[in-house]
């Protein structure tokens, strides 16, 4: 018996420990935005992995998007639900039409630039949910498949009464939500300077440890004379964008990091992976 317990102790011993392996998601924001970040995150898309990427509606070039995103199967879309045009040479409005939701614009007809001066309008609920539920409607007629919803400067979530018209619409349309499985954020480098955003994500990758589902939010795009041209109306963005998301995208393609995601202890989804798993 004792022979017995002892061959059992060296072979158990001998088996490896089956170690979870820590799922990494990675979303990319404002696609539609502008060429220049439709060409940053056609990038993205070229390298394989599985991620999640969302489009904002309203803008200029949400068309160009829609042709992009339908040329990846390793592509999660979602709807970028935008109630906020921050740019001050480029604006943008609601689909739904000005004349329809009076109270989410200024006096040009174009959406406010930040959620302060929306709500200091006192915008109407019915309003909101008329030019979110817009947005989708107009991103399913396109022809683009959508898993997930998630919100643009946060100004759709601002109040337990507009994340209640998000909830809503999400269930109506059989979608999920951004940040309401059990995603862990770690910021993917935007607050960086830009001589360091690769190493800043290299080492948040590197010192990654298991519990939830490790969210990594980007906003790539080109360095081109297109987004340089912008400038954020709002005092707390960033100086030199075009610059801070091209050396994002940089370092989300960086064959380094590229290589980290493939490391054995990663498991790469993206949002359509997690509706699947509920």
């Amino acid at each position: 018996l004792f022979t017995g317990l002892l061959f059992f102790g060296l072979a158990s011993a001998a088996q490896p420990v089956k170690q979870t392996k820590i799922p990494i998601l990675i979303r990319c924001d404002d696609i539609g935005m502008s060429h220049s970040v439709n060409m940053a995150a056609k990038k993205v898309l070229e390298t394989g992995i599985p991620v999640s990427m969302s489009v904002m509606v309203p803008c200029s070039w949400f068309s160009e998007a829609v042709d992009l995103l339908k040329q990846y199967p390793n592509v999660s879309v979602g709807i970028h639900l935008t109630l906020n045009a921050e740019w001050k040479q480029y604006r943008w409005g609601p689909v739904a039409g000005v004349k329809q939701v009076p109270t989410l614009v200024d006096s040009l007809g174009h959406f406010f630039p930040s959620r302060s001066k929306l709500f200091a309008n006192n915008p109407s609920l019915s309003e909101i949910e008329l030019e979110l539920r817009s947005q989708i409607e107009k991103a399913v007629k396109a022809g683009l498949k959508i898993d997930y919803l998630d919100y643009h400067m946060g100004a759709a979530m601002q109040t337990p009464e507009t994340r209640k018209i998000v909830e809503k619409l999400a269930a109506e349309f059989k979608v999920g939500i951004s940040r309401y499985y059990d995603e862990v954020d770690v910021e993917g480098g935007y607050d960086a300077p830009i001589a360091s955003k690769q190493d800043t994500l290299v080492a948040k990758l590197g010192a990654m440890q298991p519990g939830g589902t490790k969210l990594f939010v980007f906003h790539v795009g080109m360095d081109d004379a297109e987004l340089s041209a912008m400038e954020d109306l709002n005092p707390f963005g960033p100086k030199e964008m075009s610059k801070h998301r091209q050396a994002e995208l940089n370092a989300l393609i960086s064959p380094v990091f590229q290589a980290m995601l493939k490391e054995d202890r990663f498991r790469l989804v993206n949002y359509g992976d997690m509706r699947k798993s509920r």
